[in-house]
């Protein structure tokens, strides 16, 4: 078996067409069907199933297509280290990223780290926190930076550290009773309809855990809609339905310009009426076991310090 033969199997299992494969991999169609062929040949199983003109994957393929995938990422990160050997003139870095953090923080510190370090890839993929917290854990991305907690299941193959703080501010737009009333009490939470992020996003697990810490039910609140991301939140929200807990630095603007209003909930159990406040910490996640290349420490001398006490 040779490493030419697992990318060729894991092309086709992609593609689930053979001639697909051969265009992706730029490489004849005749050169795919011969490498499937011989795999199946020299191992006695059955990968693909052709039924017509189309392929499926076969129990065995399934099987095969994880290990094979794993191999191929281990070779593919020990090239990574080898080529990070001549002082980071070239180089890899993957880092996956929540929407707010990846979309407003962290363009500013991978444009600091390509002027500091040019010949390194950086590849940057966004998703909701537990997309994630998963992408990490399996390998796909060196760093990820995410807000919230860490699914427990995850936390034995995660090294998380705190490295500053994310707020978020529940909103409503003009035409919403409260953008005049800007202090409601905790129980006026259950009198309005919200629009709310899916429930990996990092945004919607801290809005849910400080409904807990109120004594507020989740499935007490009138929740109109539920949206993939923030950015669609706010918009629905600054057209004036409803309102949503969304992350302070992406309101920033529509909180000057007054198209939205930020609420303060007020503690009325307490006889000093302290406003209550959604914040926790933002985590940078690494694998515990994988090797700290270059690259990544390179890249942790940006984060640390622009983060240490920022609060997004």
């Amino acid at each position: 078996m040779t490493l030419e033969q697992l990318r060729i199997f894991l092309a086709v299992a992609e593609q689930l067409h053979f001639t697909r494969a051969a265009e992706a991999l730029y490489i004849t169609q005749p050169a795919v069907s011969a490498a499937i062929q011989s795999l199946e040949q020299e191992y006695g199983v059955k990968l693909f199933h052709r039924i017509g003109r189309r392929i499926e994957m076969a129990d065995a393929g399934r099987l095969f297509q994880l290990e094979a995938q794993k191999i191929l990422d281990q070779v593919e990160f020990a090239e990574r280290q080898l080529r990070e050997l001549n002082n980071l003139q070239r180089g890899e870095l993957k880092i996956g990223a929540s929407l707010t953090i990846g979309n407003y923080w962290l363009p500013d510190k991978i444009s600091q780290f390509k002027q500091q370090y040019p010949g390194i890839q950086v590849q940057c993929k966004l998703g909701n926190a537990e997309e994630i917290c998963e992408g990490t854990a399996l390998g796909r991305f060196d760093l990820g930076l995410v807000t919230g907690d860490v699914k427990p299941v995850l936390k034995e193959l995660l090294e998380q550290e705190a490295i500053g703080t994310d707020r978020l501010r529940i909103v409503v737009g003009r035409s919403h009773p409260w953008f005049t009333h800007p202090q409601i009490a905790v129980e006026d939470l259950l009198k309005t309809s919200w629009v709310m992020r899916e429930s990996g996003s990092g945004a919607q697990k801290m809005f849910e855990q400080a409904l807990d810490d109120w004594g507020v039910e989740l499935s007490e609140l009138q929740i109109a809609l539920v949206l993939s991301t923030s950015e669609m939140v706010k918009a629905v929200v600054e057209r004036g339905v409803g309102a949503a807990a969304l992350p302070e630095l992406m309101v920033e603007k529509e909180l000057k310009l007054e198209t939205l209003r930020a609420i303060e909930i007020e503690d009325d159990q307490r006889c000093d009426r302290a406003i209550l406040e959604i914040i926790q910490p933002i985590f940078k996640l690494r694998h515990q076991k994988r090797f700290r290349t270059q690259s990544i420490c390179a890249f942790e001398k940006i984060l640390m310090p622009e983060l240490e006490d920022s609060v997004i």
